[in-house]
């Protein structure tokens, strides 16, 4: 009979890999002897990670950067906009709400003098705008809102933050514009380690409040799917995008991403199909379903990218 522990030693080496791609927040303060959780307890939330990826296909979390402000009058603006003038409720990041327009206009004196003064026009960017959101049906509106305040308090902790709802569409979101320079000084510069923590953090509070949510890479779930950046959308609409690659076309470092997130993937399904546990051989028999999706991905990509190769 397999060893157990070999069988949890497998499934957390191939599963951080997965599902934790090197973006651990680290603890500020870490205390002495800090000691990783049993294998036993680590190796359970991968299978959980497992199940939620490929039996239940949980609700992705999306976290989004959308842009941000270069000087206060392209924030006051984004204000205007995720208010609808005002008309929108406003929460900052101590939990004061408000609305209407002499609401918004104190608000953009406040992050103008807040700080280090930012004009009407500046060099750097001084606000990020992010939103977050979970796809259709998955989620009351309330309780994306308070999982996006939670996430606010955790990740964004002492810089100021406006946060507005929109449940008028089909999907309920939360636009959140983050000023750039904390109260420390430091400046926040969100980077694509962020930006998956984010997602984990988000999809965590959501699960706190009973939402069935996941944080999962595109490459983990074996999407093919490549997304141009706004400046390249733009460019090819003008015509000023040159060597353009097909849409729907991988680059280089995406291909080997879902190879990579293959061979975990066969790992896992290997440890598992030993395992003697009846909970393991349904996982496994999952991780084989998935298996056989990734490759028809990843059939399907080669087969749009290989006339354009040479």
């Amino acid at each position: 009979m397999p060893d157990p522990k070999s069988i949890d030693g497998v499934l957390v080496q191939w599963g951080d890999r997965l599902f934790y791609p090197g973006n651990r927040r680290v603890a500020e303060r870490p205390e002495p002897r800090l000691r990783l959780p049993p294998l036993h307890q680590r190796a359970g939330a991968i299978r959980r990670r497992i199940e939620a990826t490929v039996i239940r296909r949980a609700p992705q979390v999306m976290v989004k950067v959308t842009g941000g402000g270069r000087g206060m009058k392209a924030i006051a603006a984004h204000f205007r906009y995720i208010s609808k003038n005002g008309r929108l409720e406003m929460e900052n990041e101590r939990g004061e709400t408000s609305r209407g327009k002499d609401a918004l206009r104190e608000l953009a004196d406040e992050w103008r003098y807040g700080g280090s003064l930012i004009g009407d026009e500046s060099p750097r960017r001084e606000a990020f705008n992010i939103m977050l959101s979970m796809p259709r049906d998955s989620a009351p509106p309330e309780i994306v809102l308070r999982a996006a305040r939670e996430f606010a308090r955790e990740e964004l902790e002492g810089h100021k933050v406006v946060m507005v709802l929109h449940d008028h569409q089909a999907n309920p979101h939360v636009h959140l514009s983050v000023r750039a320079e904390g109260a420390d000084g430091r400046r926040l510069n969100p980077r694509k380690a962020d930006l998956h923590r984010w997602r984990e953090t988000f999809a965590e509070k959501l699960r706190g409040w009973g939402i069935d949510a996941e944080a999962t890479r595109q490459g983990t779930r074996g999407i093919a799917r490549r997304y141009d950046a706004l400046w390249q959308q733009r460019a090819r609409a003008e015509g000023r995008l040159l060597r353009d690659r097909p849409a729907g076309q991988l680059t280089p470092a995406s291909r080997r991403t879902l190879d990579e997130g293959r061979h975990a993937w066969s790992q896992i399904a290997d440890a598992l199909q030993r395992s003697a546990l009846a909970g393991d051989q349904r996982l496994a028999a999952g991780v084989r379903a998935h298996l056989r999706d990734l490759d028809r991905s990843l059939d399907t990509e080669r087969e749009m990218s290989g006339p354009h190769r040479g």
